[in-house]
């Protein structure tokens, strides 16, 4: 894969303070599907903590992105469904345990009415490109 090229102010773009506006890399994608915080055994981690239901989402997302031979480093987009942007902040610190500020993808953050749970507060999705 061609190293990811991260442009976090295009011109004429407002500069961006927690995500990169555009990542491009050549190379085989990986989708991950929206990761919710389930643990190895399908047990619920961190019910009503949005913390807790991050981290354990990130380790999710690493646990997929490895099954697929992908990283956190390969990382060129993720999309976070949230039931209340409060939870936002939570989600900046788990993936601040995985990603550098200066390796940080594009990104979209969603409200939404419900997920496919109503103990889930959240839902986060990635895209990845490694070498094909």
């Amino acid at each position: 894969m061609s190293e990811p090229t991260r442009i976090a102010a295009p011109e004429g773009i407002a500069p961006a303070a927690q995500y990169s506006h555009v990542v491009t890399a050549t190379g085989r994608l990986v989708a991950v599907s929206g990761q919710v915080a389930l643990d190895e055994d399908g047990a619920l981690v961190g019910a009503g903590d949005a913390a807790a239901q991050a981290r354990q989402i990130f380790r999710n997302l690493r646990r997929c992105l490895a099954a697929a031979g992908a990283s956190f480093d390969d990382v060129v987009k993720l999309t976070y469904f949230v039931t209340d942007m409060a939870q936002m902040p939570a989600i900046r610190a788990a993936r601040a345990e995985h990603m550098p500020d200066d390796r940080l993808p594009a990104a979209s953050a969603v409200q939404v009415a419900a997920l496919v749970r109503p103990e889930f507060l959240m839902e986060i999705e990635a895209f990845a490109v490694v070498d094909a």
